[in-house]
């Protein structure tokens, strides 16, 4: 089974359709939603073992709704913003919950943060607006790395057998993932400068930028 790119049609590119109520879009809203409950349950209920749980759910659905959408042609223009937004809110939005509850330092936000705030003052500067890249292959490992690194760091809080064993491999993934973070954001960065570069001269010219062709890179989404 394939990891990335799962349900896309050999020789049928998707492509970019305007429809708003989809499977995949309302899989990524479940996603949104799930973000609140997650830092609810931890930092009020301290059910730790219920925010895995949801933690399951949205990592799941994140392969879910890619699926769906590159098989059965549901790939929508909505889609390509909301979720890599749910990726992001999800991952910024439980960095900081794990560090309000203790269980990491203020370093592992700092760490998740800076190169998207970077990233987003450079789109800014270059498009005021969002700068439409595809997400590249080390952006999808970084997620998934840090999607399956949370809730086992979540689950070393039970009292558990192999409690060390958990704790070990959520500081293995939570690495790779950072790692991962800091190489595409410095991918992304020289993408954003040598496309904006072009934007920008063009937009002292008064010609117009380029164009997209409407088929759908194998991410579905955007940086």
């Amino acid at each position: 089974m394939k990891i990335f790119g799962a349900g896309a049609r050999p020789g049928q590119p998707s492509v970019y359709h305007h429809r708003v109520l989809t499977v995949p879009n309302v899989l990524t809203v479940v996603r949104f939603m799930g973000v609140p409950l997650f830092m609810w349950l931890v930092l009020g209920a301290r059910e730790y073992g219920w925010a895995v749980f949801v933690l399951a759910v949205m990592g799941g659905t994140d392969w879910v709704d890619g699926y769906v959408a590159r098989r059965f042609d549901q790939v929508s223009e909505l889609g390509r913003v909301l979720d890599p937004a749910a990726d992001r809110l999800a991952l910024l939005a439980v960095g900081l919950t794990l560090v309000l509850a203790g269980v990491v330092q203020w370093w592992y936000f700092a760490a998740l943060l800076l190169p998207d705030v970077v990233l987003g003052t450079a789109s800014l500067f270059y498009f005021r607006n969002h700068p439409d890249l595809p997400v590249s292959r080390i952006g999808k490992v970084r997620t998934a790395f840090l999607l399956v690194g949370t809730p086992l760091l979540v689950l070393s809080k039970l009292r558990i057998p192999g409690v060390e064993v958990y704790l070990a491999l959520a500081w293995i993934f939570l690495v790779l993932g950072l790692l991962g973070h800091w190489v595409a954001g410095y991918n992304y960065f020289w993408a954003i400068v040598r496309k904006g570069r072009g934007v920008r001269s063009e937009r002292r010219t008064g010609e117009p930028h380029g164009g997209r062709d409407g088929a759908a890179d194998d991410g579905g989404g955007r940086l």
